[in-house]
């Protein structure tokens, strides 16, 4: 293939793997790069999505495989952009694809090794809620399904010891002497579509955020709430693990705050706390839920019809608020919100089981140095910008190179997607217009 039919997607997150379908439904050849060890991004953590409530990964999983047989697309994982040189329709990009230290074309992911690996860690797709081993697959539905060994903590790379792993591989697919890869790709325009990290409240002391054990984030929440989670989808409240009688959920935790250089609002946290809440009403009949909020943000199609379901059919309760403080209350094991009425003002608590504190999210902190490699600016908050907000919101400020997803500024993964595909026909018209015209 020529350069002009290739082209780079950045990020295999729901937006990457769309934008990647449909190129290569067009023919034209996608190399999909990720980071992590298995595409899927963020979506892959969540239980379900709003305003449907549809199981998350029953949505993300059969695009994930789509995306792993299409003969179009080649996904390399563990991997990471290092430099791009020239002009559209003839960049020419430098990608390091790091050492899993395990064959990828011997390796069936039948997990014989994780058995007998000795070595536990916290395992970041469960938010650290619980433990993985040293050699691990990042999550049931992983694409591709391979094993990955973490040479920070494996004890053959640490003490020169174990081994475990390649005694009881039968496919004989454990390579501790593999090494990085460089790969230099010809291609003809790129998409970033990077996404975004979550906001770490432990600088919000007030909040109690690694103080209470019983104070969590959104993300902690969703793994916990799912049946694939560290708790097979039951809540518990530590220390005694009895299931919650009283939610509360915080807003704009991070978000909307100029002392933390988030001033921008996340966008879809007002519909993620209210699909929280949901669940946990069909986990648990009894339970009470508070929702405290500044502003709610229902601005998506059918999202205000999604509140109303949640009050009517589900007896969740809004307060326009601004929660204070988080005390624990040592004699009833509860904690007690101090809050703020904004519609009647005056200073009110109210005592909860636990709390979910809704984060902020923020671009990538390898958006500077991903910006320098590409050339592309980026706005005051770190968000890639747009040649036009409105008439090329998925045009980048550099020709051929494109932007979709919430590395291009705060949206729901519905925006996400038809972002993608609008980035993905930009770059296909790079490739049409290769002979002669215009590069957008």
């Amino acid at each position: 293939m020529t350069a002009t039919k290739n082209i780079l997607v950045i990020g295999g997150g729901v937006a990457g793997i769309q934008a990647s379908l449909d190129l290569a439904d067009k023919g034209i050849n996608v190399y999909l790069v990720e980071r992590e060890p298995s595409i899927g991004g963020i979506m892959a953590l969540l239980d379900k999505t709003f305003p449907t409530n549809d199981c998350s990964i029953c949505i993300l999983a059969p695009k994930m495989n789509e995306c792993f047989a299409n003969p179009n697309i080649r996904i390399l994982t563990n991997s990471e952009l290092i430099s791009l040189e020239g002009e559209a329709p003839d960049f020419r990009a430098t990608i390091v694809k790091k050492a899993r230290f395990v064959d990828e074309k011997k390796c069936t992911g039948c997990g014989d090794c994780t058995q007998k690996c000795p070595v536990k860690v916290p395992n970041k797709y469960n938010m650290n809620l619980d433990k993985r081993k040293a050699i691990y697959l990042p999550f049931p539905q992983s694409v591709p399904r391979i094993m990955t060994i973490d040479k920070e903590r494996c004890l053959k790379f640490t003490k020169d010891k174990c081994g475990n792993c390649i005694k009881v591989c039968k496919a004989g697919a454990i390579d501790y002497e593999q090494n990085d890869e460089k790969i230099v790709l010809d291609v003809g325009a790129v998409i970033v579509a990077s996404g975004f990290e979550i906001y770490n409240p432990s600088d919000m002391f007030e909040y109690g955020y690694g103080k209470y054990s019983n104070v969590k984030t959104a993300m902690e929440y969703e793994r916990l709430i799912c049946a694939s989670g560290p708790t097979g989808g039951h809540l518990v409240v530590e220390p005694g693990g009895e299931r919650p009688k009283r939610l509360g959920f915080i807003q704009c935790v991070g978000s909307r705050d100029l002392s933390r250089k988030n001033p921008y609002c996340s966008s879809v946290c007002c519909m993620h706390a209210t699909k929280e809440a949901m669940l946990a009403k069909e986990h648990y009949d009894d339970i009470e839920t508070y929702i405290f909020f500044l502003d709610l943000r229902a601005v998506g199609k059918n999202f205000q019809q999604y509140v109303d379901r949640a009050k009517k059919d589900y007896g969740i309760k809004y307060l326009r608020a601004r929660p204070g403080r988080i005390m624990e209350n040592e004699e009833k094991g509860t904690l007690t919100i101090w809050y703020d009425d904004l519609i009647d003002p005056h200073i009110q608590s109210i005592d909860v089981d636990m709390v979910v504190l809704c984060t902020a999210l923020m671009p990538s902190s390898t958006a500077p140095k991903m910006g320098e490699i590409l050339g592309i600016e980026l706005d005051e908050y770190g968000f890639f910008c747009a040649k036009d907000p409105l008439a090329n919101p998925v045009c980048s400020t550099k020709k051929g190179i494109f932007i979709a997803g919430y590395c291009a500024g705060p949206k729901d993964i519905p925006e996400s997607v038809a972002e993608a595909s609008g980035a993905s026909a930009r770059a296909s018209e790079v490739i049409a217009q290769s002979g002669g015209g215009d590069v957008p």
